[in-house]
């Protein structure tokens, strides 16, 4: 009799275990790299989190910062990032120097210099004595990253006028934000402008365009975002669903009717006026 009973309950536990609802797989953790608030959509879309359906379900993304895209190659090698916002020069030096041949895109971000759109612009001091490329020898030139695509637009315009590095002028690193001090404190002659940074009335009034990427390299696939090959396939549905987000949420940001909160949202996350925005965000001069 008690073996039966120790029978019974055994097979009734094992038909309770069966029936037992399968517990859900914890939400893949997605990095994603970012380099300029409002150029890159990291921070855009924590933003418009409320739009993304699958945020804490299938996935969760996390927001990784850095000074420019050659940084974000060395993050992807050591699997410290999931997504890297990569440019068209630093997804070539990530495949061939870094030996990331298992590297995918999987998104466009942006390009540079299509139609009516903006261009990246350089610039340099107003009062200055460079009137044109050629009188940029003997000078130095900021950079926010070399190997970059901003660094090599101004590599290939300075070749174009017979200017090269060490030889001809000299390159120092600064960070983007940092670009307007290093024009006004007169610590490079020629420094870039990418948005927002380039529609600083204080950076106008004290510099002036001496060329543009396009009139150096004509239009470019700006940046792409990348994933390695060995994530995408272990993690197909939460990249599935966060790339659904992902377009969820730029179709809202590019909807005319929004713009006036999307402006909000970038002044909050620059910190910077409103009306530094308003003209030209997610519009024809972007």
């Amino acid at each position: 009799m008690t073996s039966t009973k120790l029978l019974a309950a055994s097979l009734f536990f094992v038909v309770a275990l069966h029936t037992l609802p399968a517990q859900a797989a914890p939400p893949v953790t997605i990095r994603v790299g970012w380099v300029v608030p409002i150029t890159d959509w990291a921070p855009l879309i924590l933003e418009k989190r409320e739009l993304a359906r699958h945020f804490g379900q299938s996935y969760v993304m996390e927001p990784v910062h850095f000074a420019s895209s050659p940084t974000v190659i060395t993050a992807l090698a050591n699997n410290e990032l999931e997504i890297g916002n990569l440019a068209f020069s630093t997804l070539a030096l990530a495949i061939e120097n870094a030996g990331l041949r298992d590297l995918r895109i999987i998104s466009d971000l942006f390009q540079d210099g299509r139609d009516s759109h903006f261009t990246n612009e350089f610039f340099v001091h107003r009062d200055g004595a460079v009137a044109n490329v050629e009188d940029l020898k003997g000078k130095v030139i900021a950079s926010p990253g070399i190997g970059g695509a901003i660094d090599i637009a101004m590599r290939a315009m300075l070749r174009k006028h017979g200017l090269e590095d060490k030889r001809d002028y000299s390159v120092i690193e600064a960070p983007m934000p940092a670009m307007k001090a290093v024009l006004t404190e007169r610590k490079a002659e020629l420094v870039p402008g990418v948005p927002p940074f380039a529609f600083d009335p204080e950076l106008r009034s004290v510099g002036r365009v001496l060329f543009t990427q396009r009139q150096a390299l004509g239009v470019t696939q700006m940046i792409v975002l990348t994933a390695r090959q060995a994530f995408l396939e272990q993690n197909r549905p939460g990249m599935v669903d966060f790339m659904e987000d992902n377009l969820r949420i730029a179709r809202w940001y590019l909807d005319p009717a929004n713009h006036d909160e999307a402006v909000k949202i970038a002044a909050k996350l620059m910190k910077q006026p409103p009306e530094r925005f308003a003209s030209w965000l997610f519009a024809n001069g972007d």
